[in-house]
């Protein structure tokens, strides 16, 4: 794919690039975008990586795009002694190798530093880099269901539920890219550099932000609620004539939404007089908005909505998402050309 940054931000930077998989690329791809000079390092041989396909499948061109790539085999003493002239000139390591790998392979922190005190390292692991679990495998689902996602996502009833996406390694990505930017900024205050570390089973339990909280203070242990917002309601997705819609009015846009729809007389009746009467009658309040939502389209609905100032919108299919005039609006997507005549798509994070 051709190198085409967002922006030159970051052009005095060089990584060096360890990673396989998506935490991982996902992290770096934050600093090719923005115009790092991004060296990918490749196993000898190296046609994929297994986890995201083909070198010049969608997945692996979007997760590696605008790096360069060279092969250094780090199991044999020349290949590191090549590595570690290169660290000399860089910036940034990053690697999510399992945490006694880089000991083995004599490129860990206190190595890298001898050779350059102003390195950078990220390590991104399934666990941490020490504890009872720091020599497992990671991957996105199981630390999904570890760190509690999977057990507050999916109907009530039904057992544990996935997200649809890798949250999980995408978090522990950007959470290690924000450890990197801090540790330049204080580098400049220093001039070393650090060991910068973060995880998919932390970054999950981060991501869980007030389902968390919820059990830390108040020692209440969430469950699932389906599409329902777990404590502000009426917040869901409800049926149309021909499809859902998303919707959130709690708190005081309550009263927006039932003028909106043409039924004021809701605000009025006990069961939902307030957030948390809405809350323990959820299923009746489900029932009573659905009722009235068949009655037009989804589109109807969201500019009658829309209108009044309670948010809402479509519930979309990964085709009908960049058809979307916002989404073409904001170039979320825009057109690229393989070096091989392959038709290719570039997922924009930022402009």
């Amino acid at each position: 794919m051709p190198h085409l940054p967002a922006s030159t931000a970051l052009s005095k930077l060089r990584v060096l690039d360890l990673t396989r998989a998506r935490a991982g690329p996902t992290c770096v791809k934050q600093f090719a975008d923005f115009g790092a000079d991004v060296i990918k390092i490749e196993l000898p041989v190296e046609a994929g990586d297994g986890m995201t396909g083909e070198r010049d499948g969608s997945d692996f061109q979007n997760l590696h795009r605008n790096k360069r790539c060279m092969t250094i085999n780090l199991k044999v003493p020349e290949g590191r002694e090549v590595f570690m002239r290169m660290v000399a000139g860089a910036d940034i390591v990053v690697e999510n190798y399992r945490p006694d790998v880089k000991h083995r392979l004599g490129i860990d922190y206190e190595s890298l530093k001898k050779v350059n005190p102003r390195i950078i390292l990220a390590s991104i692991s399934g666990f941490g880099q020490s504890g009872p679990y720091a020599k497992r495998p990671g991957l996105d689902q199981v630390a999904q269901g570890m760190g509690g996602l999977m057990m507050v996502t999916g109907n009530p009833g039904e057992g544990p539920m996935r997200a649809g996406a890798a949250v999980a390694d995408m978090t522990s990505g950007f959470l290690a890219s924000i450890g990197i930017l801090t540790a330049l900024y204080e580098r400049e205050q220093s001039g070393v550099g650090q060991w910068v570390q973060s995880s998919l089973l932390q970054a999950q339990i981060a991501l869980l932000d007030f389902q968390a909280v919820r059990y830390l203070v108040e020692g209440e242990v969430p469950g699932q609620v389906g599409n329902d917002h777990p404590t502000f309601m009426p917040t869901s997705a409800y049926l149309t004539s021909d499809g859902y819609i998303n919707l959130s009015s709690p708190g005081n846009l309550w009263p927006r939404l039932c003028e909106a729809i043409g039924h004021p007389e809701l605000k009025a009746k006990p069961e939902f007089a307030n957030s948390p009467a809405r809350s323990k009658n959820r299923e009746l309040l489900k029932q009573e908005l659905n009722a009235i939502f068949t009655q037009k389209t989804t589109r109807e609905w969201i500019e009658i909505l829309n209108a009044a100032g309670v948010p809402s919108g479509p519930i979309y299919t990964m085709d009908q998402v960049f058809a979307d005039p916002q989404v073409q609006h904001v170039k979320a997507a825009v057109p690229v050309k393989h070096p091989r005549d392959r038709k290719s798509t570039r997922l924009n994070s930022s402009h």
